[in-house]
């Protein structure tokens, strides 16, 4: 496996930096001297904090959802046992056990919808797309399921795995994901009957 570029060093720095302490909090000077680069390098590969912030965002989506489809396709054979397994992946990140390159510190794209809230600021842009990449493929799997109506599942899904990542964080609720559960089977057994 090749080295990681000056320019992937300086987007996993930022990743982790704007994830455990905010986007608008991490100056780009913090970020250059933990990841060992000059100003000089930063500006070959990116014209301004917000391309940075872009890239950090680009980056950590890619992770996180290649990591939890993995983590459903690993847990369960069918698209409901599936569908089910997102809060036992979500259980685990939220107890240290999956993603622990960077822990739990909450959602880094509500967090980021949160600092940049003008919904055309480009960073608002790229968390709402995280979240619809991850509606559709809840619907997919709604879908293949048997859900009369997998639009309505997948949102269904998806708010009860918003409100558990936004209490596991905020209230510190480490088992909000399996409380989450049993009301995800409720869903789940109404739509595909």
């Amino acid at each position: 496996m090749p080295a990681p570029s000056r320019r992937d060093d300086l987007v996993e720095t930022a990743l982790r930096l704007f994830y455990t302490e905010g986007f608008h909090a991490t100056g780009i000077d913090r970020i250059l001297a933990e990841a060992g680069v000059a100003k000089m390098t930063l500006y070959k590969h990116f014209r301004s904090k917000d391309e940075l912030v872009l890239a950090a965002l680009r980056r950590r989506d890619e992770v996180f959802r290649n990591w939890l489809m993995a983590a459903m396709e690993r847990a369960a054979p069918d698209p409901r046992g599936r569908l089910l397994a997102m809060f036992d992946a979500l259980d685990d990140w939220f107890n240290g056990r999956a993603m622990a390159a960077l822990g739990f510190h909450g959602c880094a794209f509500i967090k980021a919808a949160a600092e940049f809230d003008a919904a055309d600021h480009p960073a608002h842009r790229a968390s709402a797309e995280h979240k619809r990449l991850i509606v559709d493929y809840l619907k997919t799997l709604a879908a293949q399921a048997g859900a009369a109506d997998p639009d309505a599942l997948a949102e269904q899904l998806a708010l009860l795995k918003e409100g558990a990542i936004v209490s596991a964080q905020v209230r510190g609720l480490t088992d909000a994901a399996l409380k989450a559960r049993p009301v995800a089977a409720m869903l789940i057994d109404a739509a595909c009957g």
